[in-house]
């Protein structure tokens, strides 16, 4: 189990560090401006490539963590708050990987309303997601 442990714990820093760069793709595509067409279909190819690439490291962490728990039998106690409460930091996760996905669409289509400040608050999310996620894990508070 060590190993599923480790791998998930590099599958899992990896996505996030994917999460942690994406929204300043969206902070550059939302300075763009309107004529400058090569650098807009750079910064939409680099986010393209960064959201698919995020998303393949998404499922491995996802699946060794699911392992984990089966393995470990973790969150079936008394003591076990502290679990679901990061399985609902892992949603909020996922939830943040799908509004990804939505922006990306949106800045594909030409639809964003969005400026870069909004961006730079949004890209602050996944920091706090991880906070969150790595003090129930290692502190267990509850």
């Amino acid at each position: 189990m060590l190993w599923v442990k480790a791998f998930h714990i590099v599958f899992v820093a990896s996505w996030f560090a994917g999460l942690f760069y994406l929204p300043r793709i969206y902070v550059n595509l939302a300075q763009v401006p309107a004529d400058s067409v090569a650098e807009r279909e750079r910064l939409l190819l680099m986010a393209g490539k960064l959201l698919r690439f995020t998303t393949l490291l998404a499922v491995p962490a996802l699946l060794l963590g699911f392992w984990l728990w089966l393995g470990y039998g973790i969150g079936r106690g008394p003591a076990s708050g502290w679990m679901h409460a990061k399985l609902a930091v892992v949603l909020l996760v996922l939830g943040y990987h799908h509004a990804c996905w939505i922006l990306l669409r949106k800045f594909r289509r030409g639809e964003n309303r969005r400026g870069h400040v909004w961006y730079r608050w949004f890209n602050e999310a996944p920091v706090l997601l991880l906070v969150a996620a790595v003090v129930l894990v290692v502190v267990k508070p509850f």
